[in-house]
């Protein structure tokens, strides 16, 4: 009975041994998502993946623009990107689009930053309004039904009859090809040109759709699989998707966590759920019921909360309509610690800052940086960043990746139901010591090789 009960003591060793190995081996691989150390960063708009299909003359960038941006970034403590790229400016100039896109990666791997790429829409597409941004035009200029500047925002009804046959399935262009597939080939593109650098954490699907009726939830749920299932045949990277405008609680479409819910796609392996936030979310106000709203969904998904864009604004009612008011809406030291602090408090997966952008916003800070006569110049915005991030998650943002990886093998052992949870870190820890000292020993072994 003593040697039987070795046997499998030794048994279980083995197979936890192996769980360490092939866990430490994938561990980059498969991004940062599941695990303990936050990622605090900002919401980057590019050039060429940024343009407007109807654009004639852009605005030239600084000189070096990728590259000293994602310097003084990192410079700046912050650890990632959520970098914007919209599908029209694909559309207009393919090759310029993914070049830009080869240079982010390839400055990121450069000074240790991660990349979100995000698939963005605002307004739904620049064929429904000069200022928006999103859709290409091959998907919208042959149905009438689409109102040429039409209006793009959830209250129009060109965009609503748009987003109504998207989440259909009906969306096609002028051949006759799905909507849906096209946006998944779109996407793959960008994951066989980059899925492999070392900087690449993972993709957003769509940032911020439309929900115009009750019906939509369930199917951007399948359209969120459709696409998750397409992209996991070339990455394993993280795959996050978004929550949905409008986001008004009394709203006629139903807000609720359980609805959102929907949203998720069925395969939840290596998933994020992105949001918004801009204000503090606590008090017992209406930002505190928003982001409660959120946490709830996360709590039925089981998925990570991503702050895909942080900022604080400040709304006035005009003309009956409450709207967003540049002149008022500022952000401070305390605004930005407290904000970081209550998304800490809940343990988000990690924050993006709206944003860098070479170009003038109209809401002064919305803005991290800004162009001086061709030179890139942050502004007191970064610095503001800056410091709430290492005032409340410290100057590396979060915990080592020995730490992280700890954690994550003390809740597989939990969760197999043999270990409680003192007893998993117990063996964890004893576990891990053994490891450092195997790996010391072939590090000393491959030293001596490398000198002999």
């Amino acid at each position: 009975m003593v040697l039987l009960n070795r046997v499998l003591i030794l048994s279980f060793f083995l197979v936890f041994v192996f769980i360490i190995i092939t866990f430490s081996s994938s561990y980059a691989s498969t991004s940062e998502l599941r695990t303990n150390q936050a990622i605090n960063g900002v919401v980057m708009k590019g050039v060429s993946v940024s343009v407007k299909q109807n654009d004639k003359v852009s605005p030239l960038p600084p000189e070096n623009y990728i590259e000293d941006s994602l310097k003084i970034i990192s410079n700046a403590g912050l650890n990632h990107v959520r970098f914007v790229f919209y599908w029209e400016a694909y559309e207009k100039d393919p090759e310029a689009f993914m070049n830009e896109i080869k240079s982010v990666a390839n400055a990121a791997d450069k000074y240790g930053l991660k990349i979100i790429y995000d698939n963005h829409q605002w307004h739904t597409s620049s064929w429904f309004e000069e200022k928006a941004t999103g859709f290409p035009w091959s998907l919208l200029e042959f149905n009438s039904e689409y109102t040429r500047n039409g209006g793009g925002n959830t209250q129009d009804k060109a965009a609503q009859e748009f987003w109504k046959d998207w989440w259909n399935r009906a969306v096609k262009d002028n051949d006759g090809n799905d909507g849906w597939t096209l946006m998944a080939e779109f996407l793959k593109k960008i994951v066989l040109t980059v899925d492999n650098h070392s900087s690449t954490l993972g993709y957003e699907i769509l940032s911020e759709p439309h929900v115009d009726n009750k019906g939509h939830w369930s199917k951007i749920g399948k359209f969120n699989s459709f696409i998750t299932s397409q992209l996991r045949n070339s990455t394993e990277k993280t795959i996050i998707y978004s929550m949905n405008v409008p986001i008004d609680l009394n709203s006629h479409i139903n807000i609720s966590p359980k609805n959102l819910a929907k949203m998720a796609p069925s395969d939840k392996n290596n998933i994020a759920f992105k949001v918004s936030v801009y204000a503090v979310p606590e008090g017992d106000g209406y930002q505190e019921k928003r982001f409660d709203l959120f946490l709830k969904t996360t709590d039925l998904t089981g998925l990570p909360l991503y702050i895909g864009e942080w900022n604080n604004v400040v709304r006035t009612k005009q003309d009956g309509v409450t709207k967003l008011n540049p002149e008022l809406s500022e952000l401070t030291k305390s605004d930005a610690r407290k904000i970081l602090a209550s998304l800490k408090k809940e343990g988000v997966w990690g924050t993006a800052f709206w944003r860098w952008d070479y170009q003038k916003v109209a809401t002064p800070n919305f803005n991290l940086v800004s162009d001086k006569n061709g030179k890139l110049v942050p502004t007191k915005y970064l610095s503001i960043l800056e410091d709430s991030v290492e005032r409340v998650y410290g100057s590396s943002g979060g915990k080592s990746s020995s730490d992280t990886k700890e954690s994550n093998l003390i809740n597989e052992l939990v969760n197999t139901g043999k270990f409680t949870k003192d007893e998993a870190k117990d063996f964890v820890s004893k576990s891990m010591q053994n490891e450092d000292r195997i790996s010391d020993t072939n590090n000393s072994n491959t030293a001596r090789d490398t000198i002999e």
